[in-house]
């Protein structure tokens, strides 16, 4: 192996991620707007080919779902969780956690649901065991931080209740729900949301 091959490979590597990179950001561009975007498209708005679009996703769907968790790392959940004053607040956190979720709904709830029916339903391709995407523990992992105050003082059990609970009031599908089902406008879900997240903590809080 001669002196410059570690170079060589490095750089072949970097410009793979630029182009995954280029891709993905394509795919966020174009689906922002609400369509579901064709690999023709991305790869046009990116500017490479067809095929250098599948030498990094093995389907369309899988692009999409990068493309919608790349677009989702806004929210600047940590910061607002790391206000001093929530520390030990949980029901605090919890609200902290919804109101920066909602701020950025406008951006993220039209993704949500093309990576709610890209899990749910995949693509008849993507059907055999393992190959399908599936969503992150992002959510989960948010919400843990929300109620971390409340882990040295319930059950392993009860935290995790508390924590399934919340997944269900606190997410795309519940503003979904309340959109579609419900008719609410943003203000309406975001109280509603609250009040429900709130209702779980405070009775999670009860149990300790």
């Amino acid at each position: 192996m001669t002196s410059d091959e570690p170079v060589r490979r490095g750089g072949r590597e970097a410009q793979r991620r630029r182009t995954r990179k280029a891709i993905v950001d394509a795919a966020v561009r174009l689906s922002a707007v609400g369509a579901t975007p064709s690999i023709d498209e991305i790869a046009a708005a990116a500017d490479v080919s067809r095929r250098t679009i599948y030498m990094h996703f093995p389907t369309l769907d899988h692009l999409l779902i990068d493309a919608t968790a790349g677009a989702l790392n806004e929210p600047p959940v940590e910061a607002a969780l790391a206000d001093p004053a929530l520390a030990n607040d949980a029901v605090a956190r919890v609200d902290a956690l919804i109101r920066t979720l909602l701020e950025y709904s406008p951006q993220s709830l039209p993704l949500g649901r093309r990576l709610i029916r890209l899990t749910v339903d995949p693509a008849p391709n993507d059907a055999q065991e393992g190959a399908a995407p599936r969503r992150t523990r992002r959510r989960v992992e948010w919400l843990e931080q929300a109620c971390e105050p409340l882990r040295s003082t319930l059950s392993e059990e009860q935290f995790q209740r508390i924590i399934s609970a919340l997944t269900i009031v606190v997410g795309w599908e519940a503003q979904i729900a309340l959109r579609d089902v419900r008719g609410l406008d943003p203000q309406a879900e975001q109280e509603t949301i609250t009040w429900a997240a709130r209702a779980l903590v405070e009775a999670a809080i009860k149990e300790k």
